[in-house]
């Protein structure tokens, strides 16, 4: 099967322990796939180093910016890169080793029937290594809560390793899309579903990282909840006045 060109976009703040191991594995795991690091002016110099790994290989690519400001606006400074180098399939991962490289092949086959494939933790198949009991409760239920609300028949709509079709990203109006967090997520998913995209899940094993500080804390899962409420009683709504 070919999908064309494809770039896995690899947000990166403080990540110089992670970044050169993640780049070896997908390299290993996907040969023909490019790589865009887009480093937030990460103070321990993870922007330097990846301008080192560029230098030594063609497939590798940096996009600095200015100053930190979230996972979301990295993700959509990428999509922009992507589509101005004309990429075919563009795929979100994160740095610190949490979304294995080696799992990327599964993704990339099921876009063959899909537009948008998720990296799920909660399929069957699919699970978390090394959280504590407490954060996989609070993501089961952040991911329940917004199936209920949202009527959003995914299992795992805040995961964060995907691959879309360019079609997906070109029809999505990412000037709208909510840049916080775990809502980034759930937002694309969800534009995604009502456009009329394919949406699939597919399992993965979600590890946690091994170096270096999590990004993620409860206030911004307690803004996503706030969100996805906020989402739901409007949908709920426009449903009544339609």
């Amino acid at each position: 099967m070919s999908l064309g060109r494809v770039l896995v976009v690899v947000p990166t703040y403080n990540e110089r322990d992670n970044l050169e191991l993640i780049a070896e594995r997908l390299r290993a795991a996907v040969p023909d796939a490019h790589l865009l690091v887009v480093d937030d002016n990460s103070p321990d110099g993870t922007g330097k180093l990846a301008d080192e790994m560029a230098e030594r290989d063609d497939h590798v690519h940096v996009l600095h910016r200015a100053a930190k400001s979230g996972l979301g606006a990295a993700y959509v400074a990428g999509f922009g890169w992507a589509r101005e180098q004309d990429y075919d399939v563009v795929v979100e991962m994160d740095a610190d080793g949490s979304h294995a490289p080696e799992q990327l092949p599964r993704l990339l086959a099921a876009l063959e029937n899909a537009d948008l494939v998720l990296g799920s933790r909660y399929v069957p198949g699919g699970s978390v290594v090394n959280w504590p009991k407490s954060r996989e409760l609070l993501s089961r239920g952040g991911n329940r809560y917004t199936r209920m609300m949202l009527r959003l028949p995914l299992r795992d709509a805040t995961g964060g390793y995907r691959a879309y079709r360019r079609t997906v990203l070109d029809a999505l109006p990412l000037d709208e899309i909510s840049l916080k967090g775990y809502c980034f997520q759930v937002d694309l998913a969800w534009h995604a579903m009502q456009q009329g995209h394919r949406v699939v899940e597919v399992p993965i094993t979600f590890v946690e990282r091994e170096r270096g500080d999590s990004k993620m804390s409860r206030r911004i899962v307690a803004e996503a909840l706030w969100q996805t409420t906020v989402w739901g009683l409007r949908r709920s709504r426009s449903r009544r006045t339609s």
